[in-house]
């Protein structure tokens, strides 16, 4: 379309493509109407990072060669509400205690969304209304405020995902692919080396050194400096899917003894199908 960030020139490519979108503190692919590879393998979502290549048609690739995040974005916090940057679309619920869900829930409280750079929020059945900074929202008695905040602020914030907060979850360990349902809902589905983490600790059933996973997935590499330098990167990658989905980052916890687990909480149920 016309009014794309960026256009291309190719029959191949449909009329809204893809979308980037910025979501955890992280410029995202999203593939629309249209299929896209990015490093030669088909993708439904995927982190934008320098030297990535992104192919929208066979043949066609473009080079991304630096990524740049805003310095601000858009936030809501209030009572019993910690501070949460917005995605594009988002649904407040208030009971039994204030819980923000990065997508549309039709039975939310209110929802807040973005149209062409702008804001706008609806809380029940109410008007939509812009929603700008330093405004106040009221939802079932409780007080809400917008403001913007710094994305490495943001990444400070913690993330709520207590007993009560959201249905249990039910996590099914497939070796290289784990799928964590909450209630009757797929939340997040795990591939590559977040999933095969997952799954061990999952048929372990114990927390397990990091060191001897990580000599696992990298089996090629001995130097312990290299090893612990891509373990912590994966870790981030894994906490920021979690984050994204909604699901507590607690759920895979490092302790300080070099030990990895999983935190379950109150009807939480694992699957052990590796």
């Amino acid at each position: 379309m016309a009014t794309a960030a960026l256009v291309l020139d190719d029959a191949r490519v449909s009329e809204a493509h893809a979308l980037i979108t910025l979501r955890a503190g992280e410029l995202r692919l999203l593939p629309l109407r249209g299929r896209c590879a990015v490093d030669g393998e088909l993708t439904a979502e995927a982190v934008l990072e320098p030297d990535m290549v992104i192919e929208p048609a066979p043949g066609l690739e473009l080079l991304v060669e630096s990524v740049h995040l805003p310095k601000v974005v858009m936030a809501l916090q209030g009572e019993g509400l910690p501070l949460q940057v917005l995605n594009a679309v988002v649904s407040l619920r208030t009971q039994p205690v204030p819980v923000l869900l990065p997508r549309y829930v039709g039975d939310a409280d209110a929802h807040i969304w973005v149209t062409g750079g702008d804001w706008r929020v609806r809380v029940g059945d109410g008007p939509t209304k812009p929603l700008l900074p330093g405004q106040e929202l009221l939802v079932n008695g409780r007080r809400f405020a917008a403001l913007t905040t710094s994305l490495e602020r943001a990444g400070q914030s913690p993330t709520r995902d207590a007993d009560g907060y959201r249905e249990p979850l039910r996590i099914i360990a497939r070796f290289d692919a784990v799928h964590i349902h909450r209630g009757a809902e797929l939340a997040l589905v795990l591939d590559g080396l977040a999933a095969r983490v997952v799954s061990e600790l999952v048929a372990a059933a114990v927390p397990l050194g990091w060191e001897g996973l990580a000599a696992e997935l990298w089996r090629d590499d001995s130097d312990r400096g290299s090893l612990r330098g891509r373990w912590d990167v994966l870790m981030a990658r894994l906490r920021r899917k979690l984050r994204t989905s909604g699901i507590s980052t607690d759920l895979v916890r490092s302790s300080g003894n070099g030990l990895v687990e999983l935190v379950l909480r109150r009807g939480d149920v694992l699957i052990d199908e590796t």
